[in-house]
């Protein structure tokens, strides 16, 4: 085994893989040239984007969602592997995922360390957070050991737990990710899952305004 034993505590985070143009509006663009064939108005097409504007706010308050199909985003997720479960569910998105099967954590490219994510609902004073630093340990040791001892990755990571930090890509279409937020930013959803899904619908809503627009939490 090389190096030292390194367990690493990060927050969950997302990255927008997909380059969006300034205020959506080549987006935009590319779904009203699309959608504008159905009704054979293509002369209304506005080089200014306005009229891009104005006709997927129109497709989307009709619920002419299938034109928005045209158009797609990929984000990476940053998360535990127990959030990891819940975003592969949505089954019209394709997924890229680090895999605990191959990935040998006790090499030098993962600082001979598991990472897991930091559950924010225990405070740092917390007895349950020292309790939960500790399970953590116990995990990355049994881990450690079991790959020192000649098991493969595949094996040894039947002792990792729901903490275990991953990283998945999501690519879907803009109207699966409008169902996926109205599921995942919703006050029923898994608090751990509000915590990348909101910040990252904030942020949609200013890169792609009209698109997510309507989607409250």
């Amino acid at each position: 085994m090389k190096g030292d034993r390194k367990m690493k505590i990060i927050k969950p985070n997302y990255n927008i893989l997909t380059e969006i143009s300034s205020g959506g509006v080549k987006e935009l663009q590319h779904i009203e040239k699309i959608g504008r064939a159905c009704y054979k108005s293509e002369d209304k097409i506005k080089d200014d984007g306005e009229s891009a504007k104005k006709f997927v706010s129109m497709l989307i308050k009709r619920g002419h969602e299938a034109m928005i199909e045209h158009s797609s985003l990929s984000v990476k997720f940053i998360v535990d592997r127990g959030v990891s479960h819940e975003l592969v569910r949505h089954r019209l998105a394709s997924f890229a995922q680090e895999s605990t099967r191959y990935c040998n954590y006790s090499i030098d490219k993962f600082d001979n360390g598991v990472t897991f994510i930091r559950p924010f609902f225990f405070k740092d004073s917390d007895i349950n957070y020292q309790r939960w630093l500790s399970a953590m340990a116990d995990c990355e040791s049994a881990y450690l050991d079991l790959l020192n001892n000649g098991a493969t990755p595949q094996e040894a990571r039947s002792v990792l737990p729901n903490s275990t930090k991953t990283e998945i890509t999501i690519t879907a279409d803009y109207r699966e990710w409008r169902n996926f937020f109205k599921l995942r930013v919703a006050s029923t959803a898994h608090p751990q899952m509000t915590e990348v899904t909101r910040p990252l619908l904030d942020e949609l809503q200013m890169k792609l305004p009209i698109i997510f627009d309507d989607i409250a939490y």
